[in-house]
């Protein structure tokens, strides 16, 4: 299997970890949760140390309310500040890292009044709802946003490049290799 070269200094439920960098430099620390070697290419299964957590702004009236994510890099450097310290009050720091939004620190218990459950709408695929725990809500320029972290894992497969960083693999690259990765690890868990 393999070996790592990563430093270790959390549980040993995990393998060591590796950082994510994204196009803007920005960069992600996650935990190897899994990794494996398909045709001389490794791969990993990656978790974030980090929570994720996305942000939603409130569109509409009463029953016509719905939650938008805001995806908008601008949105999020306008509002980023507030979103901050609102969380700080929970003692929770925000973080703009690659390819996600996360939170250090200890979140607050689950509460099910606190859960809202995001109806994905892809006629393509049949995606479960995801369900998402409220942190912290807050208005910026009279615009309500809410900001919650998902119950599910955030997890991202990577390979290291040719130079030797740690890269996505694309959404084709991905679904070439993912019966090849589910196989495997559907075979090391027997």
């Amino acid at each position: 299997m393999f070996s790592s070269s990563f430093s270790d200094e959390h549980d040993h439920e995990h393998s060591g970890t590796i950082s994510l960098t994204d196009d803007k430099g920005r960069s992600l620390e996650c935990y190897i949760e899994h990794s494996l070697e398909v045709d001389g290419q490794e791969y990993f299964l990656l978790l974030p140390i980090d929570s994720p957590v996305e942000i939603f702004a409130w569109q509409g009236d009463g029953e016509e309310e719905e939650a938008i994510l805001v995806e908008d890099d601008a949105t999020i450097d306008q509002i980023f500040t507030t979103a901050q310290a609102v969380l700080s009050e929970q003692n929770l720091l925000l973080k703009n890292t690659a390819y996600a939004l996360t939170v250090g620190g200890e979140l607050p218990p689950v509460e099910e009044s606190e859960l809202f459950t995001l109806e994905i709408e892809d006629e393509e695929s049949d995606l479960e709802p995801e369900q998402l725990q409220l942190l912290a809500s807050f208005y910026y320029e009279e615009q309500e946003y809410a900001i919650y972290t998902p119950l599910d894992p955030l997890l991202f497969f990577a390979r290291i490049s040719k130079s030797g960083k740690p890269e996505l693999l694309s959404p084709e690259e991905f679904r070439q290799v993912q019966p090849l990765l589910e196989e495997q690890l559907f075979n090391e868990v027997e």
